[in-house]
């Protein structure tokens, strides 16, 4: 059986400042691309109940946005 190691904190630490100083370097299209992907993973693992359910909130927020402007 192989012992599970515990992650080190400091390179923990080392890869979110990575991460944070390439975001700095990239265009907004580029970072939208990442974001892309990482929502597409996401949707991948939720159920289909669970996706349904968050489709509606988002209807459930374009909706309020509209009435907002629409106040204004």
């Amino acid at each position: 059986m192989r012992r599970m190691k515990k992650p080190d904190p400091h390179a923990q630490a080392l890869g979110k400042k990575g991460g944070k100083a390439r975001a700095k370097n990239l265009s907004e299209a580029e970072i939208a691309k990442i974001a892309s992907k990482g929502g597409k993973a996401r949707a991948a693992k939720l159920s289909a109940a669970e996706l349904s359910r968050i489709a509606k909130l988002a209807v459930q927020a374009r909706e309020r946005k509209r009435a907002k402007e629409r106040n204004r």
